[in-house]
């Protein structure tokens, strides 16, 4: 029996009507308004999503504004490095602001316009969200919030001022860690207060339902494009797929559409500085279910079962849970959750710039550096890599704690002809 095709009808029976993937998911908002907002917010999905027209401008601003499809291109040169493993790069740099972030922003700019919206509020971490939901703004003429941490504003200032310049409002978030997880907070707290006239956002295929389907749906492209063109390509389907994993919304629109496919998957989860609580973001290699923000998931929590405080070099991966359609496919054993470390996703961002010229955002080198462990193992191989998003927002960053290559390289003992 062929066990994949247990995922042959798996986009009609995941979600529930509810927003169960398993045990996970749901809408477990307390707060009578954001259960409300939310409610309404599935309805006017639910209905509206469904119809030509929307459907036909959604697939018409794809075309036209974002630049889609997205090339998928061989790594030859770094494919030759190791010899046996072909590495195939699906290119969402390449789309429209720079990361797939606007797969899903221009599907809720759309929807909020459909729903008689006049705002967007949204949360984001290292800013690739932000300015994608900026854009999308701007692109319907809408007003726009985007809450960002204090730490994460100081890490991410190109992004920072393309916000700005897309005509946003950036409010800093002082509490906490000042990081993704207080972004999130003070969204929900704002979209609370204004749901009437705004839509919220969310950054990531996590939160109380319907967001876990919706960006799915939206982000779907990725995996649906990718595949076609591997095939076209190549003639037949790649042995692997990776991508990598905070809340997870570039890599369950990857990884859906080969559900069905006899293909290994691996989502790549930040190994920051170690497998300590505080150290990483790894919620599923290190985490437990649990309920935050409003949905039910795999979580790094405390002792007294709160979120615990995360750590990654890369800020859109520096978040406490999975989404919940990943812990369910986790359970299934249908996809490998493994992780990368801080080092590590930066030996891989060098070497993906010096050896095919292109320089990767830190979230989306640890997907590349864990395809580079594959291809390290000499086996005949052939792997897609979702690059997420280009590297120009972390080049200060980058510059300031690793410099720029030689070095660290030479430390690494790597040496690139």
């Amino acid at each position: 029996m062929n066990p994949y095709r247990n995922f042959d009808n798996y986009l009609k029976e995941y979600p529930t009507e509810d927003g169960y993937f398993g045990k996970y998911g749901g809408n477990y908002l307390e707060d009578a308004e954001l259960l409300r907002a939310f409610c309404e917010y599935a309805e006017g999905y639910n209905t509206i999503a469904q119809s030509a027209q929307f459907i036909a401008e959604l697939r018409r601003i794809r075309k036209d504004f974002q630049g889609r499809p997205t090339p998928l291109y061989h790594c030859q040169k770094l494919s030759n490095m190791f010899g046996r493993t072909q590495i195939y790069l699906k290119r969402e740099d390449l789309n429209h602001t720079g990361a797939h972030k606007l797969n899903h922003c221009m599907g809720e700019g759309l929807l909020a316009k459909y729903m008689g919206k006049k705002k967007l509020i949204a949360e984001t971490g290292a800013g690739q969200h932000g300015v994608a939901l900026a854009t999308a703004a701007a692109y319907f003429g809408l007003a726009c919030d985007i809450y960002m941490g204090e730490v994460d504003i100081a890490k991410q200032a190109p992004n920072v001022a393309r916000m700005k310049m897309l005509g946003a409002n950036v409010i800093p978030v002082s509490h906490g860690l000042k990081t993704l997880k207080e972004a999130v907070d003070a969204a929900f707290a704002a979209y609370s207060r204004e749901y009437h006239e705004a839509i919220y956002c969310i950054g990531t295929a996590a939160g109380p339902h319907p967001f876990p389907l919706m960006v799915r749906d939206f982000q779907q492209v990725i995996g649906d494009e990718a595949r076609a063109q591997f095939i076209e390509q190549t003639g037949h389907l790649p042995d692997k797929v990776v991508a990598c994993v905070g809340g997870g919304s570039n890599a369950i629109g990857t990884f859906v559409p080969f559900l069905a496919d006899p293909v290994e998957i691996y989502g790549v989860e930040p190994l920051g500085r170690g497998a300590a609580l505080g150290d990483n973001a790894a919620s599923i290699s290190y985490g437990r279910e649990g309920v935050m923000h409003g949905f039910n998931s795999i979580m790094l929590s405390d002792e007294n079962g709160d979120p615990a405080p995360v750590y990654s070099n890369a800020s859109g991966l520096d978040y406490p849970a999975a989404g919940p359609e990943h812990a369910m496919l986790h359970d299934m054993n249908r996809i490998h959750y493994v992780t990368i470390d801080d080092e590590e996703a930066i030996e891989a961002l060098f070497i993906l710039s010096r050896v095919e010229g292109i320089i990767p955002a830190i979230e989306s080198s640890h997907a590349v550096a864990y395809a580079l462990k594959i291809a390290r193992e000499g086996k005949p191989n052939s792997v897609i890599v979702t690059l997420s998003g280009r590297g120009d927002k972390d080049l200060d960053y980058v510059a300031e704690h690793y410099g720029y290559g030689d070095a660290f390289l030479r430390k690494r003992g790597i040496v690139l002809k």
